[in-house]
């Protein structure tokens, strides 16, 4: 039987699209479903308004979609990851159906316009950085590319949180971004499950003392209730399924200790449940946010396994063909514990044996590792996790010893290596490597870019890469080009268009038409103007929260990520104090202007990473003060950064800062976002950096510093940065003002520690890549300085990284781990 497309399914009610019977619509939506008459609706009245007129339409196609994967029996991904990082929703849904222009002149008709309602819709904290937004924009390429997929997550209150920045140092505020609800969410109640915690486990043992099953009997229990998403594909072809879980108490008030008199403790039970949704990553500083954040991630990894289980069973009847009709995929190492979540519930709740439920496991998970920093690696001590989940203690044991006994069946292992395999890290603290336990759950481990992967197998996993070869591949990440080139700056999709035609809106890989274009003096001119547009509308968001008059007509100089150490905003900070000094001390340069940008936040546990943030806005309070700078550089923290800042930052940048330490960066997403609209990337070869330089040329890419083989080199002889930095006069100069107080003078010593560890260890490479960077840059200023030249390669950028695309990635991980018939 030929499967049909979602997009010739029939919808069940006709609709008029014509702007003047939207506002028909609108009005009448504004009236019976908002309750409020147009005379006195609020600005987030027309958008509740707005939103659910065309979500009619979704939810059409959402039913169709569902109704679709049902009758053809297709199997499905499950996307299990702590984050989601959305952000809006009103213009992607839209934009996709191909409704925006139509809903634009409907309210244009009520005398409202869409770009003030648009700004108005809060940006879902539901994600920190480069992971939840790999996660939303593989959702929405799920969708697009017509596979049947559920992305399950954790409906979080509050999220991250909202910074400020008060007197330069970073405040966390709670994010708020329900307070006005939530349009696009359907609450599921009757797909509430139970989650216990701690408690004990019974061996149940038959007559003739054979161990039968365990018993799990947790000590407390929550709910796991269910709010569905519609995630819209483009052109409205599929409309997939974000389930987020909430979480509040199977008995939300003891009514007995209510009616003693303690009003208080009456609610405990509630507060506690709703704690484990209130926050993205609570801190882990202490044993009790540790709990918490082990909490949470069984609390969503189990609620979603009940929901997938359930759900297989209710189509096939059985669960032993549940690999060939469910492929979960664990988003990095926050769900792992779900490999011994889907043993618990084979083994103890269906009555399958162990090796059978091993094999199912197996067969039925993927795993994405996104970092090769160890403190990323997940791992849990051994009495916590055993107090929280005293089965899945168990059954970890279990899988490690059959894993173990592998290992040591193939006499290739030395006893360290095989300790390096184990499950278990004894070494200290017993903890348990959540790492380890996904890549042997999984039937597939892949890298997020060629360099992170071959990293992969010749560290972290290289004693995994041993037992298992052949489970380790690369899929490189991509970005959604509707969002991140359609949505957030139309004036280039326009000129796109208008050259080239509508081909690459399917199919990015056609962008590369462009390239005869980067010779066409009238195509460069238009093109600079398309930038110059968005630079502007940059200026006016920095204008209006932060005060700060900048100049369009500047290099817009941009490095926007989370705050650490090893992204080395710090590199870039000294090297605008380095070249601070230079200006002021040659004025007779022909300098030219600069405006960096950074934003970022930083995690509010992570002191280096805060104090970077300080010395971020000292600097800039110093620089862009002083008259005898000119205006030549400014320095501008962007606070608050979101996906929605993202979308006025990223078009508007001409240089795109990717300076991680090399063998650092898995991949990033940001270097595809900023190359795919026009911005030059100047960076170390980490990540897909490199196959970014292997798309647009090396000649139209600035690359420095070590690569990951010379940094480790660089360290295994004996790196001493004390000696780099007494020989590099301008890195000197510039460490020497910032820890002898000229930016802080307040507090003259507030940077030293900071200066003094570059001078002693420089983990990060910092000074040794200094002298590089700053070369770069100075090349850079070259480039600029003949604007054909810098159109021409910014051109060639947007032209040849259609390939970073997130259609292709999944595309990718479809036909190679998936299998779910694309």
């Amino acid at each position: 039987m030929d499967r049909a497309t979602t997009s010739e399914l029939p919808i069940f009610a006709a609709h008029d699209d014509d702007p003047k019977a939207l506002a028909d619509e609108i009005l009448k939506c504004l009236t019976y479903r908002v309750g409020k008459d147009a005379s006195v609706a609020t600005p987030y009245d027309w958008l509740a308004a707005s939103i659910k007129v065309v979500r009619d339409r979704i939810i059409e196609r959402w039913i169709a979609s569902t109704k679709e994967a049902y009758a053809q029996k297709r199997k499905r991904v499950y996307y299990l990851s702590m984050e989601f990082l959305i952000g809006r929703l009103m213009r992607d849904a839209f934009s996709n159906l191909g409704l925006m222009q139509q809903m634009r002149d409907a309210l244009k008709l009520l005398d409202v316009e869409i770009d003030v309602i648009a700004g108005l819709e809060p940006d879902a904290a539901l994600g920190n950085g480069g992971l939840g937004r790999l996660a939303a924009c593989f959702m929405e390429s799920m969708a697009s590319v017509d596979l049947p997929a559920h992305g399950y997550g954790i409906r979080y209150v509050h999220g991250l949180f909202r910074q400020e920045i008060q007197d330069g140092w970073q405040v966390e505020l709670p994010e708020t971004w329900l307070d006005h609800g939530n349009p696009w969410e359907f609450e599921r109640r009757e797909r509430s499950v139970e989650i216990g915690f701690g408690g004990t486990v019974e061996s149940i043992t038959s007559k003739d003392g054979r161990l039968e099953r365990h018993v799990w009997r947790p000590q407390e229990r929550v709910l796991a209730v269910a709010y569905d998403t519609p995630v819209v594909g483009w052109r409205g072809r599929r409309v997939n399924t974000l389930r987020l879980w909430s979480a509040m108490a199977v008995d939300p008030i003891l009514l007995a200790a209510f009616n003693a008199g303690d009003h208080i403790g009456a609610l405990r039970e509630a507060n506690q449940a709703a704690s484990l949704t209130r926050v993205l990553y609570p801190a882990d500083s202490h044993q009790a946010g540790q709990e918490l954040r082990l909490r949470q991630e069984y609390f969503f990894t189990a609620a979603s396994l009940q929901d997938i289980v359930q759900r297989h069973l209710s189509q096939y009847g059985d669960l032993l063909t549940l690999p060939d009709k469910a492929a979960i995929h664990l988003n990095d190492t926050h769900p792992a514990v779900a490999i011994a979540e889907l043993m618990r519930l084979l083994m103890d709740v269906h009555g399958i044996d162990f090796d059978t439920a091993w094999g199912i496991t197996k067969r039925t998970f993927a795993y994405t590792n996104h970092t090769l920093l160890p403190e990323a690696l997940e791992s849990w001590p051994v009495p916590v996790f055993e107090r929280l989940l005293p089965r899945h203690m168990q059954i970890v044991y279990a899988i490690n010893a059959q894993v173990l006994l592998e290992a040591r069946s193939r006499q290739i292992f030395d006893l360290e290596q095989i300790r390096r395999i184990s499950l278990i890290h004894e070494d200290g603290d017993r903890r348990v490597r959540m790492g380890n336990l996904a890549f042997v759950g999984s039937h597939s481990i892949n890298g997020v870019s060629g360099l992170h992967t071959d990293l992969m197998k010749q560290t972290v996993f290289s004693d995994l890469n041993r037992l298992y070869p052949g489970r380790i591949n690369n899929k490189t990440n991509g970005i959604t080009p509707r969002r991140w080139l359609m949505q957030c700056n139309p004036g280039l999709t326009a000129l796109a268009r208008e050259a080239i035609g509508d081909r690459f809106l399917d199919d990015t890989d056609a962008l590369k038409e462009l390239n005869r274009f980067a010779s066409d003096a009238a195509f460069r001119d238009r093109f600079a103007a398309v930038k110059r547009a968005n630079k502007q509308k940059l200026a006016d968001l920095v204008a209006e929260r932060l005060g700060l008059r900048i100049d369009p007509s500047a290099l817009f100089d941009v490095q926007i990520k989370r705050i650490h150490e090893y992204k080395r905003q710090l590199l870039n900070i000294i090297e605008a104090v380095a070249l601070y000094d230079q200006i002021r001390s040659h004025p007779e340069k022909d300098w030219l202007p600069r405006v960096k940008f950074l934003a970022g936040k930083a995690a509010p546990s992570y002191h280096n990473a805060k104090l970077i943030i300080k010395l971020a806005n000292d600097v800039a309070r110093v620089i862009n003060r002083d008259p005898a700078v000119r205006g030549l550089l400014k320095i501008v923290f962007v606070p608050n950064y979101s996906v929605s800042v993202a979308e006025i930052m990223v078009p508007a940048a001409d240089l795109s800062e990717q300076i991680s330490t090399a063998g650092m960066e898995a991949s990033g997403t940001g270097n595809m976002k900023f190359a795919l609209n026009g911005a030059i990337t100047i960076g170390t070869l980490d990540g897909a950096n490199v196959e970014i330089s292997e798309c647009v040329g090396e000649d139209n890419i600035v690359i420095f510093g070590l690569k990951a083989h010379e940094v480790e080199e660089t360290r295994r002889k004996g790196y001493v940065p004390r000696a780099i930095i007494e020989s590099s006069p301008e890195l000197g100069q510039a460490l020497h003002a910032i820890s002898s107080g000229v930016f802080s003078p307040d507090d003259p010593g507030r940077y030293r520690a900071l200066v003094d560890a570059l001078h002693e260890t420089d983990w990060f490479m910092v000074a040794a890549d200094f002298d590089a960077y700053a070369d770069a840059q100075r090349r850079v200023d070259e480039i600029w300085r003949n604007a054909p030249d810098w159109y021409a390669k910014a051109i060639r950028n947007t032209a040849n990284v259609g390939w970073f695309s997130s259609d292709r990635t999944i595309r990718e991980y479809d036909r190679d781990i998936w299998h779910a018939g694309l």
